[in-house]
């Protein structure tokens, strides 16, 4: 599910992302980061957030549900889900922190 910011005043998005409870990861085969919030206490389900866009005035992440890592060394295959309820309420809670967040800078 995409998720649409715009850019303010050069606030860095990408640390608001983190004061939402996402931490980074990088892809080891592609170097590429991207931002993870565990759903339990372990490693899976887990909320997948990276970054799908940028431009000089906005940022679109995307956003997904892993259930599960993928089921077999050298598959990019898993388990997710992509526009379910439980993703569309991380969606709001992900815009509602952010806005709260950038409340209490201004």
């Amino acid at each position: 599910m995409k998720i649409l910011l715009q850019k303010e005043n050069g606030l860095n998005l990408i640390k608001l992302i983190r004061r939402c409870g996402y931490r980074e990861i990088k892809d080891k085969k592609t170097g590429q980061i991207s931002f993870v919030h565990r759903v339990g206490l372990y490693s899976y389900p887990r909320f997948h957030l990276y970054l799908q866009k940028e431009t000089p005035k906005e940022i679109i992440f995307n956003l997904h549900l892993d259930q599960k890592k993928p089921s077999y060394v050298g598959s990019p295959a898993h388990s997710a889900e992509y526009n379910t309820e439980t993703v569309k309420r991380e969606v709001k809670r992900i815009k509602e922190e952010i806005k709260k967040q950038l409340t209490e800078i201004k």
